[in-house]
């Protein structure tokens, strides 16, 4: 079975991190996602998903992200249940967060965000999102080798 989520909005409410009696840091917010279509004559509408992140991706989000701001969320999705005020049985749906990314988006009057191109602190292997420089070379700086042997491969 396959249970991954990615999905790109807007943070749709202030950010608060907080952080459990055991000392893990969890944020919780909801992102605004933008419907592919929009009808003649009406406005595009959008839909609301929660969305859960734990520990060092929690802290990453709040230092970083901010209500209103664009986000990339990857993760899974999961409901759980929970009693309410009224004592009912209540469900929710949540996208638990394994990683967050920039999204490219122009800040500071067109300018792009000096953290785009960070890799999020849960990921620390991995680089931005441009490939390194590769050296074409000219065919005279390559010699042909009469012994096959000396190949590694």
């Amino acid at each position: 079975m396959y249970n991954r989520v990615i999905m790109m909005g807007r943070i749709a409410n202030d950010l608060e991190l907080k952080t459990t009696q055991s000392g893990v840091s969890v944020l919780s917010f909801r992102i605004a996602v933008d419907r592919r279509y929009q009808t003649k004559g009406e406005e595009r509408k959008s839909d609301f998903f929660n969305v859960v992140a734990w520990r060092y991706e929690a802290e990453f989000i709040s230092r970083f992200f901010a209500k209103g701001r664009m986000i990339l969320i990857e993760g899974e999705l999961q409901t759980r249940s929970y009693t309410d005020k009224n004592g009912n049985t209540a469900y929710t749906t949540e996208i638990i967060a394994d990683r967050a990314c920039f999204t490219g988006e122009k800040a500071n009057g067109g300018q792009p965000s000096p953290y785009q191109n960070y890799p999020s602190p849960a990921h620390p292997a991995e680089s931005s999102n441009t490939a390194p420089a590769v050296s074409q070379g000219a065919p005279a700086d390559f010699t042909e080798s009469d012994d096959d042997d000396d190949y590694p491969f």
